[in-house]
């Protein structure tokens, strides 16, 4: 059984960083995606970033290239989003999930391509 635990989401002004975690247990496959979604209060869950093991592509939604940074440690057990330049339409649950083979492509950001999913930590952006 898969599980995903997200951490390290909190409260912080515009302009602030952030670094979120998720901790990965549990056989995914050999070559996997793993991603970053966020649903803001009265919205639908949208992509942020996306990862696949096997070759390390990357995938952003342009509301946050050049801000966020998704990447993955050498264990390959905890996924990470860095944000930097933090905005108030950040503000939003964020949650990790995993897709069994290797992302998508150009369809990274549909959720129905991801199986495991975690509850979510809340990052809030202030003004």
């Amino acid at each position: 059984q898969v599980e995903l635990v997200e951490s390290g989401g909190g409260s912080v002004q515009t302009g602030g960083s952030l670094r979120l975690s998720c901790a990965a247990s549990g056989y995914i496959s050999d070559s996997y995606c793993m991603a970053w979604f966020r649903q803001a209060a009265g919205n639908e869950r949208e992509g942020v970033a996306a990862f696949s093991t096997s070759g390390g592509s990357t995938y952003y939604a342009e509301s946050v290239k050049g801000r966020f940074s998704i990447s993955q440690d050498n264990a390959k057990n905890t996924l990470f989003l860095q944000m930097n330049s933090l905005k108030p339409e950040d503000t939003a649950l964020y949650y990790c999930a995993t897709h069994p083979f290797v992302c998508p492509g150009d369809i990274w950001y549909k959720q129905n391509n991801y199986a495991y999913w975690g509850q979510g930590t809340q990052v809030t952006v202030s003004s």
